[in-house]
Protein backbone atom coordinates (compact mmCIF):
# COMPACT_ATOMS: atom_id res chain seq x y z
CA UNK A 1 0.00 0.00 0.00
CA UNK A 2 2.80 2.19 1.35
CA UNK A 3 5.00 1.63 -2.22
CA UNK A 4 2.14 3.03 -4.52
CA UNK A 5 2.21 6.51 -3.33
CA UNK A 6 4.03 8.45 -5.51
CA UNK A 7 3.93 12.07 -4.29
CA UNK A 8 7.19 13.58 -4.08
CA UNK A 9 8.36 11.74 -6.59
CA UNK A 10 10.53 12.92 -9.40
CA UNK A 11 10.23 11.31 -12.84
CA UNK A 12 13.48 12.14 -14.73
CA UNK A 13 13.25 12.72 -18.55
CA UNK A 14 13.98 15.27 -21.06
CA UNK A 15 10.35 16.11 -22.41
CA UNK A 16 8.91 19.46 -23.30
CA UNK A 17 7.50 19.24 -19.57
CA UNK A 18 10.48 19.12 -18.34
CA UNK A 19 12.32 21.60 -19.61
CA UNK A 20 10.14 24.32 -19.00
CA UNK A 21 11.35 26.66 -15.88
CA UNK A 22 10.08 25.67 -12.89
CA UNK A 23 8.44 29.32 -12.26
CA UNK A 24 6.19 28.10 -15.46
CA UNK A 25 5.37 25.36 -13.94
CA UNK A 26 4.10 26.61 -10.41
CA UNK A 27 2.40 29.33 -12.62
CA UNK A 28 0.98 26.88 -14.87
CA UNK A 29 -0.39 24.24 -12.46
CA UNK A 30 -2.17 27.32 -10.39
CA UNK A 31 -3.74 28.89 -13.50
CA UNK A 32 -5.19 25.02 -14.75
CA UNK A 33 -6.43 24.20 -11.15
CA UNK A 34 -8.59 27.35 -11.29
CA UNK A 35 -9.62 26.50 -14.45
CA UNK A 36 -10.39 22.82 -13.00
CA UNK A 37 -13.04 25.05 -10.41
CA UNK A 38 -14.56 27.01 -13.17
CA UNK A 39 -15.64 23.92 -14.54
CA UNK A 40 -19.62 23.21 -14.15
CA UNK A 41 -21.02 20.69 -17.24
CA UNK A 42 -19.92 17.82 -18.77
CA UNK A 43 -18.04 19.62 -21.65
CA UNK A 44 -15.97 21.31 -19.45
CA UNK A 45 -15.20 17.97 -17.15
CA UNK A 46 -14.31 16.43 -20.55
CA UNK A 47 -12.01 19.00 -21.86
CA UNK A 48 -10.41 19.04 -18.78
CA UNK A 49 -10.04 15.36 -18.62
CA UNK A 50 -8.43 15.31 -22.40
CA UNK A 51 -5.91 18.59 -21.14
CA UNK A 52 -4.83 16.14 -18.38
CA UNK A 53 -3.88 13.43 -21.00
CA UNK A 54 -2.36 15.67 -23.17
CA UNK A 55 -0.11 16.95 -20.98
CA UNK A 56 0.80 13.77 -19.42
CA UNK A 57 1.78 12.28 -22.69
CA UNK A 58 3.63 15.78 -23.58
CA UNK A 59 5.57 15.18 -20.36
CA UNK A 60 6.03 11.11 -21.42
CA UNK A 61 4.92 9.94 -18.23
CA UNK A 62 3.34 6.46 -17.96
CA UNK A 63 -0.13 6.99 -17.47
CA UNK A 64 -0.69 4.33 -14.33
CA UNK A 65 2.60 6.65 -12.58
CA UNK A 66 0.48 9.59 -12.55
CA UNK A 67 -2.83 7.85 -11.60
CA UNK A 68 -1.22 6.26 -8.97
CA UNK A 69 -1.13 9.60 -7.13
CA UNK A 70 -4.91 9.38 -6.71
CA UNK A 71 -4.48 6.55 -4.34
CA UNK A 72 -3.28 8.17 -1.01
CA UNK A 73 -6.86 10.14 -1.55
CA UNK A 74 -8.64 7.36 -2.73
CA UNK A 75 -10.89 7.06 0.62
CA UNK A 76 -11.44 10.96 0.77
CA UNK A 77 -12.46 11.25 -2.93
CA UNK A 78 -15.13 7.93 -2.22
CA UNK A 79 -16.59 9.64 1.08
CA UNK A 80 -16.76 12.93 -0.86
CA UNK A 81 -19.16 11.03 -3.77
CA UNK A 82 -21.01 9.25 -1.09
CA UNK A 83 -21.80 12.28 1.05
CA UNK A 84 -23.27 14.24 -2.33
CA UNK A 85 -24.51 10.76 -3.57
CA UNK A 86 -26.95 10.67 -0.21
CA UNK A 87 -26.96 14.07 1.64
CA UNK A 88 -27.31 16.11 -1.51
CA UNK A 89 -30.83 17.83 -1.82
CA UNK A 90 -32.48 18.15 -4.72
CA UNK A 91 -36.00 17.52 -6.88
CA UNK A 92 -35.42 14.76 -8.91
CA UNK A 93 -35.42 11.66 -6.75
CA UNK A 94 -33.70 8.46 -8.34
CA UNK A 95 -34.31 6.00 -5.54
CA UNK A 96 -35.35 6.51 -2.02
CA UNK A 97 -35.49 4.12 1.03
CA UNK A 98 -36.62 5.15 4.30
CA UNK A 99 -34.66 8.20 5.11
CA UNK A 100 -32.03 7.32 2.54
CA UNK A 101 -32.93 9.58 -0.65
CA UNK A 102 -30.56 9.70 -3.80
CA UNK A 103 -31.38 12.47 -5.81
CA UNK A 104 -29.73 13.46 -9.60
CA UNK A 105 -28.73 16.63 -8.52
CA UNK A 106 -26.72 15.21 -5.65
CA UNK A 107 -25.33 12.52 -7.85
CA UNK A 108 -24.19 14.93 -10.25
CA UNK A 109 -22.49 17.28 -7.60
CA UNK A 110 -20.68 14.14 -5.97
CA UNK A 111 -19.16 12.96 -9.28
CA UNK A 112 -18.16 16.62 -10.27
CA UNK A 113 -16.84 17.32 -7.06
CA UNK A 114 -14.98 13.54 -7.11
CA UNK A 115 -13.69 14.35 -10.73
CA UNK A 116 -12.14 17.99 -9.68
CA UNK A 117 -10.13 16.34 -6.83
CA UNK A 118 -8.45 13.44 -9.03
CA UNK A 119 -8.01 16.02 -11.61
CA UNK A 120 -6.69 18.27 -8.70
CA UNK A 121 -4.23 15.78 -7.44
CA UNK A 122 -3.07 14.68 -11.15
CA UNK A 123 -2.18 18.32 -12.28
CA UNK A 124 -0.15 18.60 -8.77
CA UNK A 125 2.26 14.75 -9.48
CA UNK A 126 2.74 16.01 -12.80
CA UNK A 127 4.58 19.38 -11.06
CA UNK A 128 6.34 17.36 -8.99
CA UNK A 129 7.23 14.24 -11.38
CA UNK A 130 8.51 16.72 -13.49
CA UNK A 131 10.54 18.84 -11.35
CA UNK A 132 13.64 17.82 -9.31
CA UNK A 133 13.75 18.86 -5.78
CA UNK A 134 16.48 21.23 -6.18
CA UNK A 135 15.28 23.18 -9.00
CA UNK A 136 11.37 23.16 -7.77
CA UNK A 137 13.06 24.76 -4.22
CA UNK A 138 14.60 27.91 -6.88
CA UNK A 139 11.52 27.95 -8.69
CA UNK A 140 9.29 28.89 -5.45
CA UNK A 141 12.24 31.11 -3.86
CA UNK A 142 12.24 33.04 -6.77
CA UNK A 143 8.13 33.36 -6.79
CA UNK A 144 8.12 34.08 -3.27
CA UNK A 145 11.42 36.89 -3.89
CA UNK A 146 8.81 39.96 -4.34
CA UNK A 147 7.21 38.80 -0.63
CA UNK A 148 10.53 39.87 1.28
CA UNK A 149 10.20 43.25 1.77
CA UNK A 150 7.36 42.41 3.83
CA UNK A 151 9.58 40.32 5.83
CA UNK A 152 8.56 36.90 4.49
CA UNK A 153 11.51 34.72 4.54
CA UNK A 154 11.53 33.11 0.93
CA UNK A 155 14.19 31.04 0.93
CA UNK A 156 13.03 29.05 4.28
CA UNK A 157 9.89 28.87 3.16
CA UNK A 158 11.18 27.33 -0.58
CA UNK A 159 13.34 25.14 1.29
CA UNK A 160 10.75 23.50 4.17
CA UNK A 161 8.55 22.74 1.33
CA UNK A 162 11.19 21.24 -0.83
CA UNK A 163 12.88 19.27 1.51
CA UNK A 164 9.07 17.92 3.25
CA UNK A 165 8.42 17.14 -0.06
CA UNK A 166 11.44 15.28 -0.79
CA UNK A 167 11.58 13.32 2.13
CA UNK A 168 7.56 12.00 1.66
CA UNK A 169 8.54 8.61 -0.22
CA UNK A 170 11.90 8.09 2.21
CA UNK A 171 9.68 8.35 5.00
CA UNK A 172 6.84 5.81 3.58
CA UNK A 173 9.63 3.80 2.59
CA UNK A 174 10.92 3.84 6.34
CA UNK A 175 7.34 3.23 7.48
CA UNK A 176 6.86 0.07 5.13
CA UNK A 177 10.28 -0.85 6.57
CA UNK A 178 8.83 -0.50 10.31
CA UNK A 179 5.02 -2.35 9.49
CA UNK A 180 7.23 -5.13 8.15
CA UNK A 181 9.58 -5.66 11.40
CA UNK A 182 6.81 -5.37 13.70
CA UNK A 183 4.42 -7.72 11.68
CA UNK A 184 7.73 -10.43 12.07
CA UNK A 185 7.70 -9.84 15.70
CA UNK A 186 4.32 -10.84 16.10
CA UNK A 187 2.22 -7.37 16.18
CA UNK A 188 -1.18 -7.19 14.70
CA UNK A 189 -2.14 -3.51 12.71
CA UNK A 190 -5.43 -4.94 11.53
CA UNK A 191 -7.56 -6.40 14.55
CA UNK A 192 -9.64 -5.02 17.39
CA UNK A 193 -11.34 -1.76 17.70
CA UNK A 194 -10.47 1.88 17.05
CA UNK A 195 -8.79 2.68 20.04
CA UNK A 196 -6.62 -0.91 19.59
CA UNK A 197 -5.79 -0.41 16.36
CA UNK A 198 -4.57 3.78 17.45
CA UNK A 199 -2.34 1.98 20.13
CA UNK A 200 -0.96 -0.80 17.92
CA UNK A 201 -0.20 2.44 15.92
CA UNK A 202 2.35 3.36 18.90
CA UNK A 203 5.51 1.00 17.74
CA UNK A 204 5.46 2.45 14.32
CA UNK A 205 4.98 6.25 15.16
CA UNK A 206 7.84 5.98 17.95
CA UNK A 207 10.78 4.47 15.48
CA UNK A 208 9.57 6.68 12.73
CA UNK A 209 9.83 9.93 14.68
CA UNK A 210 13.30 8.82 15.77
CA UNK A 211 13.73 8.03 12.18
CA UNK A 212 12.85 11.40 11.12
CA UNK A 213 14.70 13.53 13.47
CA UNK A 214 17.79 11.33 13.47
CA UNK A 215 17.74 12.08 9.27
CA UNK A 216 16.57 15.52 9.65
CA UNK A 217 20.00 16.19 11.95
CA UNK A 218 22.30 14.79 9.87
CA UNK A 219 20.57 16.66 6.73
CA UNK A 220 21.73 20.02 8.54
CA UNK A 221 25.08 18.65 9.81
CA UNK A 222 25.80 17.90 6.03
CA UNK A 223 24.44 21.32 5.01
CA UNK A 224 26.48 22.92 8.01
CA UNK A 225 29.88 20.68 6.79
CA UNK A 226 29.48 21.97 3.44
CA UNK A 227 29.15 25.46 4.33
CA UNK A 228 25.52 25.72 2.89
CA UNK A 229 24.50 29.57 3.21
CA UNK A 230 20.93 30.26 1.00
CA UNK A 231 19.12 33.24 0.10
CA UNK A 232 21.38 36.75 -0.53
CA UNK A 233 24.71 36.33 -1.89
CA UNK A 234 24.19 32.32 -2.91
CA UNK A 235 25.48 31.08 -6.46
CA UNK A 236 23.44 28.86 -8.45
CA UNK A 237 24.89 26.16 -10.70
CA UNK A 238 21.89 26.84 -13.28
CA UNK A 239 20.18 29.91 -13.74
CA UNK A 240 16.38 29.99 -14.06
CA UNK A 241 15.65 31.70 -18.00
CA UNK A 242 11.97 32.27 -19.57
CA UNK A 243 12.63 30.58 -22.73
CA UNK A 244 9.33 30.53 -25.54
CA UNK A 245 8.40 27.26 -24.73
CA UNK A 246 7.47 29.09 -20.79
CA UNK A 247 5.77 31.38 -23.14
CA UNK A 248 4.04 28.66 -24.97
CA UNK A 249 2.87 26.87 -22.01
CA UNK A 250 1.54 30.05 -20.59
CA UNK A 251 -0.61 31.09 -23.38
CA UNK A 252 -1.92 26.97 -23.47
CA UNK A 253 -2.87 27.46 -19.77
CA UNK A 254 -4.56 30.77 -20.69
CA UNK A 255 -6.51 29.36 -23.42
CA UNK A 256 -8.05 26.68 -21.24
CA UNK A 257 -8.62 29.22 -18.72
CA UNK A 258 -10.70 31.37 -20.82
CA UNK A 259 -11.97 28.53 -22.64
CA UNK A 260 -13.65 27.36 -18.86
CA UNK A 261 -14.79 30.36 -17.94
CA UNK A 262 -16.33 30.81 -21.59
CA UNK A 263 -18.25 27.49 -20.59
CA UNK A 264 -19.40 28.53 -17.16
CA UNK A 265 -20.75 32.10 -18.45
CA UNK A 266 -20.55 32.23 -21.88
CA UNK A 267 -22.35 28.76 -23.34
CA UNK A 268 -24.55 28.57 -20.45
CA UNK A 269 -25.00 25.28 -18.42
CA UNK A 270 -24.47 21.78 -20.46
CA UNK A 271 -24.93 18.73 -18.76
Amino acid sequence: MLGNITLGQYYPGNSFVHKLDPRTKILVTLLLITAIFLAQSAVAYAALCGMVLFIVALARLPFLLVLKSVKPLLFIILLTLAMHIFLGQGEQILYQWKFIRVTEEGLQMGVKMSMRLILLLMLSSILTFTTSPIVLTDGIESLLRPFKRIGVPAHELAMMMTIALRFIPTLLEETDRIIKAQTARGADFSSGNLLQRARNMLPILIPLFISAFRRADDLAIAMEARCYKGGEGRTRMHCLRYSANDGAAFAFAFVMLALLAFLRWGAGRIV
